[in-house]
C-alpha cells in the first residue's frame, strides 16, 4: 500500500496532539527583553535494520548510494516534507544493522504506526524500519545514545558458506575462541584506544569506556565477537577483531592485545577486518 503526498490527512490522535500541544506556543513578546518563541515541531525515534552491502554506509555522500539517503527519500514521499534525519552513529560501507537508531522532526499528521507502515511500503527490501514511535523533545539519536553494541562474526569452516559469505569473514584456519574471549578482557574497562583506530573522522578524544567484550564459538564454525561501549573510534570494532584473529590463530600471544592497548600506535594491531561481517545489534538510552 503507498500513501499519497497530497490529499486529506487523516486527523492526529489524542496522543499526538497532546504532545503538539506542548510543544506549539505562540510567539511571546516581552517589553525589555524581548523574546521571540517558534512552535516546534514533534521528534520521532526510528528503529532500522538493514544489509549494507549496497551501500556507501549510514552518512549521505555525494555520487553514492547511503541508507540516510534513502530513508530520507521515502520519508520525503510519505510525508510531503524535506526532513533530514540523524542516526546514532555512522556505519561504514558494506555494514550492517540490525538495531540503528535515527531522529528526526516533523509535523505530519500521520501516526507512528502509520508512518512505519507507509516507509516500508517505499523502501528497498534491503532496508527496514522496525518501529517508529514519538520521542521527548529535542532527542537526538547520536547525542543522547550511552551504550553500543556491535557484532562480528567470523566463519572457519573448511569451506567457506556460500550462503552466508556476504554476512561473516571466512578465516582458513581454525581459530581458538576461548583464547581470543581470554585475549579480549584486555581491552575491557576505560582505555585509550588509539591503537585500534584508522584514519577517518577527527576525534575530540580517542578514550572509551568498553563495558562487555566477548569471544565465543555459538555453532560448529561460526564465532561471534561482541563488543559493548559508550563509543566507539572509527574501525574500532574491526580493528580489534582483527587482532584478536592473530591470537586465535596462535601467531600472537593471550597477552598481546594488551600490549597493543599499551602501544597507542595503530601500526602495532592486527588488520582491520572487512566490513561485510560487522551487525550494529542495538544502542542504548537512558
Amino acid at each position: 500500500m503507498r500513501f499519497p503526498i497530497w490529499g486529506a490527512k487523516p486527523k492526529p490522535s489524542a496522543a499526538l496532539k497532546s504532545q503538539q500541544g506542548v510543544r506549539d506556543f505562540s510567539a511571546l513578546l516581552h517589553f525589555g527583553s524581548f523574546r521571540l518563541q517558534f512552535p516546534s515541531m514533534p521528534t520521532f525515534r526510528m528503529t532500522v535494520a538493514y544489509d549494507g552491502g549496497a551501500y556507501a554506509g549510514w552518512q549521505m555522500q555525494v555520487g553514492q548510494t547511503s541508507i540516510q539517503e534513502t530513508l530520507e527519500a521515502a520519508l520525503a514521499k510519505v510525508t510531503g516534507q524535506s526532513i533530514r534525519m540523524v542516526g546514532s552513529g555512522r556505519t561504514d560501507s558494506g555494514v550492517h544493522a540490525l538495531g540503528q537508531v535515527a531522529s528526526f522532526d516533523s509535523d505530519t499528521n500521520l501516526e507512528p504506526a502509520t508512518l512505519m507502515r507507509a516507509l516500508n511500503s517505499e523502501l528497498p527490501g534491503d532496508i527496514a524500519v522496525l518501529s517508529v514511535a514519538l520521542a521527548p523533545d529535542r532527542f537526538h539519536a547520536q547525542r543522547w545514545a550511552k551504550r553500543k553494541r556491535y557484532r562480528y562474526v567470523l566463519h572457519d569452516g573448511r569451506a567457506s558458506d556460500v550462503f552466508q559469505r556476504h554476512y561473516c569473514w571466512h578465516i582458513y584456519r581454525r581459530l581458538a575462541a576461548e583464547r581470543m574471549h581470554q585475549a579480549a578482557q584486555a581491552l575491557v574497562g576505560r582505555h585509550d584506544f588509539t591503537s585500534f583506530q584508522t584514519g577517518g573522522a577527527a576525534r575530540k578524544s580517542t578514550i572509551r569506556a568498553v563495558f562487555e567484550l566477548t569471544v565465543a564459538r555459538v555453532s560448529t564454525d561460526v564465532i561471534h565477537v561482541e563488543i559493548e561501549a559508550d563509543g566507539f573510534l572509527y574501525n574500532m570494532v574491526r580493528a580489534i577483531t582483527g587482532t584478536l584473529v592473530r591470537v586465535g590463530r596462535g601467531s600472537k600471544p593471550v597477552d598481546w592485545p594488551a600490549q597493543v592497548l599499551a602501544a597507542q600506535h595503530r601500526g602495532a594491531a592486527g588488520r582491520t577486518a572487512p566490513p561485510q561481517g560487522l551487525f550494529l545489534v542495538r544502542v542504548e538510552y537512558e
